[in-house]
């Protein structure tokens, strides 16, 4: 079939094989859903962990527990590795999981757990542009719209202000650059490790950088504070729970749900992943104002109009 998709200099016609069909198993659903309570939370659990260690620090110990929390599976299917998937391996350990971890947790030091969950959502919408702008992917103007509301919403979203809990909205900034991350890391799942089992996968990627983590921990004052700084322990524990659960466990099922549906289908779990924030956001005291509700709607807009578009 004839299908059109953008270049930096022009709109090319190019023949395409067949889209792929939307994902309806039970399993697909059951994973999305799943995964949208596993990261809807995952906001609010750095928001705890933030009381006490800085985002930096964060970042490192999310990624060096998630990873020795699959360093099992990695020793012990090492082997099953190609060398050819090795670069795409730390291309997706390093953009889906180091990188946004650091700055996930930079973000959240100004913004609000629960809007944090809502420019989520924009995951969605780069894993398409950038499955079209790198990996010739077919993008029709319908879901080129659904990206321009998409991004038009993050633009209310970031620059309305107005918050208690934030003292700087533009810090949205470094979690559109997280998703546009994600998306690349999508893509390279789908496109470049496609057939690879998911617990492989998803292990052997955050050996590939985890040691990178546990490097540069080991250069901050984490392990001073576990040892002086009250509260240290507990803020620790909500960290270990957002690494083995929203990072480990959420990254072997997150690659299942690539392999058995389409990489538009796994992203759409950011549909439900700012309900699930949003609730833990307005339960832990969060404040959203009127310009915010109008900002998530327009981006979750977007991300419907991405996924229904044809």
């Amino acid at each position: 079939m004839h299908s059109t998709y953008f270049t930096n200099t022009a709109i090319k016609t190019i023949t395409t094989p067949a889209p792929e069909k939307p994902a309806t198993s039970a399993l697909a659903w059951f994973l999305m859903i799943i995964l949208a309570l596993i990261w809807g939370t995952s906001f609010i659990l750095i928001k705890k962990g933030l009381v006490i260690y800085t985002s930096d620090e964060l970042g490192a110990l999310r990624i060096t527990i998630a990873c020795f929390t699959l360093l099992p599976f990695a020793i012990k299917h090492i082997r099953q590795v190609e060398p050819r998937h090795w670069k795409f391996l730390l291309g997706s350990g390093l953009l889906g999981n180091l990188i946004p971890a650091f700055l996930f947790a930079y973000a959240e030091t100004r913004l609000a757990s629960g809007l944090a969950g809502v420019l989520n959502s924009l995951t969605a919408l780069f894993t398409l542009l950038v499955g079209a702008m790198l990996f010739h992917q077919a993008i029709t103007w319908m879901r080129m719209l659904g990206i321009i509301v998409g991004i038009a919403g993050t633009a209310v979203l970031i620059f309305s202000g107005g918050s208690a809990n934030m003292d700087n909205t533009f810090y949205g900034i470094y979690i559109v650059i997280a998703c546009i991350c994600y998306g690349g890391s999508v893509n390279i799942i789908k496109h470049r490790l496609q057939g690879m089992k998911p617990l492989v996968m998803s292990s052997v990627a955050l050996l590939t950088v985890g040691p990178m983590a546990l490097g540069y921990l080991l250069t901050t004052s984490a392990i001073d504070k576990l040892q002086h700084a009250p509260g240290a322990w507990e803020a620790l524990m909500y960290i270990a729970i957002l690494a083995v659960f929203s990072t480990a466990v959420g990254l072997v099922l997150f690659n299942k749900l690539i392999h058995i549906s389409t990489t538009l289908f796994a992203s759409s779990s950011t549909y439900l992943i700012p309900i699930v924030a949003l609730m833990w956001g307005v339960l832990d005291g969060e404040t959203i104002h009127l310009w915010h509700y109008v900002g998530m709607v327009i981006i979750l807009a977007g991300v419907f109009i991405v996924n229904r578009a044809k």
